[in-house]
């Protein structure tokens, strides 16, 4: 038995011992949980209890944005020794995958990912972790910013996918967490000017303390006007769009310069009208996002150099007993939240 936060079913979380079976193998480690970030994802599990075709059928065990300690490791494991600051890649994909063998494990169909139903998440004091997905931290760099590497690395895939190019021109449509971490990642990736787009300016005051980002309340003025007037009505190269909301992704034409790219990350929550003619008309190139593939390595080495500074994103950082409260915080939304933490330690 160990203690965890368990989702009993949609609406009830619970702190209680649950019957969880962890065994070492020779390519695995275990690793003492320290941090875990609360997502987006484990928020609509507990408020909807499914996320499209994955439903929670039976409690599970949250949490899937991690990072922590070797405590122990198997007998094949060279690159990992006990002692180790670690973060863990959620997704684990059959190796033997034809979509393994293409590099494109994200979008292996068998993937066994953290507190996706029916596999049990990391909101517990100690996990299993093969080791090959499982990357040690520098010294420098804190278990909390080792939480964040998960959401960057949508950013991260996000920003390649777009194949930008230095002294690109970029708008990301939504300031939530990811498009945060995207308009980050583009800045990174060689993006002269990021906008960034939201309702929500608490948000935007967070993200526009970046230097080479720029905000647009949408209360006060559509995006396509400030990208028109900021490019001679040329448009961003490469436009996007994170927030998932129907109305932005109907706008997304107006926003790209002809030839550019758009990049679909946000996930609505039901199938909305895409402006198909308004993309044909400027051959915009269409890109789609989900989770990420091969990128771990490559965010924790510009969070090490410092190229990328995560810390002014966490907004909270709760102790395990008070779990149930972060999520119920999460759940409310607050326009200056951006990423909820909880601290194992203690756990």
């Amino acid at each position: 038995m160990v203690k965890a936060l368990v989702l009993e079913e949609k609406g009830k979380l619970n702190i209680r011992d649950f019957p969880l079976t962890q065994t070492l193998g020779p390519a695995d480690v275990r690793i003492g949980i320290r941090t875990v970030g609360v997502c987006g994802s484990d928020v609509h599990y507990y408020t909807h209890g499914k996320i499209g075709p994955f439903v929670v059928n039976e409690p599970m065990i949250l949490g899937h944005e991690a990072a922590g300690v070797v405590l122990e490791t198997g007998a094949d494991v060279t690159h990992l020794k006990v002692g180790d600051r670690v973060c863990m890649e959620p997704g684990i994909p059959d190796p033997t995958s034809r979509a393994s063998k293409l590099g494109i494990y994200n979008v292996d169909p068998s993937v066994s990912f953290w507190a996706t139903p029916p596999v049990h998440g990391c909101l517990t004091p100690e996990v299993i972790h093969p080791a090959a997905f499982t990357y040690r931290l520098p010294d420098h760099v804190s278990f909390a910013e080792g939480a964040m590497v998960e959401p960057f690395a949508i950013g991260m895939q996000s920003a390649l996918r777009a194949r930008i190019q230095p002294g690109d021109i970029a708008v990301v449509t939504g300031a939530g967490p990811i498009g945060m971490m995207t308009a980050l990642a583009a800045l990174a990736g060689g993006c002269a000017k990021v906008f960034i787009a939201d309702l929500a300016q608490p948000k935007l005051d967070i993200i526009g303390a970046y230097d080479g980002i720029e905000t647009i309340n949408i209360r006060q003025k559509s995006a396509a006007e400030v990208i028109a007037e900021a490019t001679d009505g040329w448009g961003a190269d490469v436009v996007f769009e994170c927030s998932g909301a129907a109305p932005a992704i109907l706008g997304l034409p107006a926003l790209a310069r002809p030839g550019g790219a758009v990049v679909l990350v946000g996930m609505p929550v039901d199938p909305v009208p895409m402006d198909i003619v308004g993309l044909q008309a400027k051959e915009l190139r269409v890109e789609t996002v989900f989770r990420y593939a091969n990128i771990y390595d490559r965010a924790i080495a510009l969070i090490a150099a410092g190229k990328v500074d995560l810390k002014p994103l966490i907004s909270a950082t709760l102790p395990f007993k008070d779990s149930i409260a972060a999520f119920d915080r999460a759940v409310e939304a607050r326009e200056t939240d951006v990423k909820i933490q909880i601290d194992m330690q203690g756990a």
